[in-house]
């Protein structure tokens, strides 16, 4: 059987364990994140998704990382602080992890294999690559770096009345 997101679990940023299987019949908008990116403004976006959809079903669940111009250096603790004290955040905001590689989580292993980025690309490319995952746990669509927040909208709202 093909596992879905809810087959994976993560640590929160203050490092208690949660089993993604927590979100079954919830839509889910994964996102690897980072502190001083020129992407990081979005942020504010992701937190506004978060307002506006969260309570129609939606999770945005966050997740450093520093694999891409080592933009997100700090703790899980100083990283927590800078999204609530610059951005407002307020979803849940998971521990740091690697994307791409070796160390890859085996989330994102499985989010890329899920979704290929452009011409069939497994690996993530930069900050702020975000997946649409649907309420049964499948991965509905991968979104680049450049996709806003505010454009993925539509898509979501597909995916909660689905």
């Amino acid at each position: 059987m093909t596992p879905t997101t809810h087959d994976f679990e993560a640590q929160r940023i203050d490092g208690t364990p949660v089993s993604l299987s927590d979100f079954k019949g919830r839509v889910l908008l994964i996102v690897n994140t980072a502190s001083a990116c020129g992407f990081t403004p979005q942020f504010a976006g992701l937190e506004a998704l978060h307002k506006t959809y969260g309570p129609q079903g939606l999770t945005v669940l966050g997740f450093p990382c520093n694999q891409f111009g080592a933009q997100d250096p700090g703790s899980n603790g100083e990283i927590a602080a800078f999204c609530t004290l610059n951005y407002g955040v307020t979803f849940p905001m998971m521990a740091k992890v690697d994307v791409n590689g070796a160390g890859a989580h085996p989330l994102f292993q499985h989010l890329t294999q899920a979704a290929p980025g452009l011409l069939g690309s497994k690996a993530i490319k930069w900050n702020f690559t975000k997946f649409l995952v649907g309420k049964d746990g499948l991965v509905l669509k991968r979104y680049a770096p450049t996709d806003t927040p505010k454009g993925l909208a539509k898509d979501i709202e597909a995916a909660l009345s689905a």
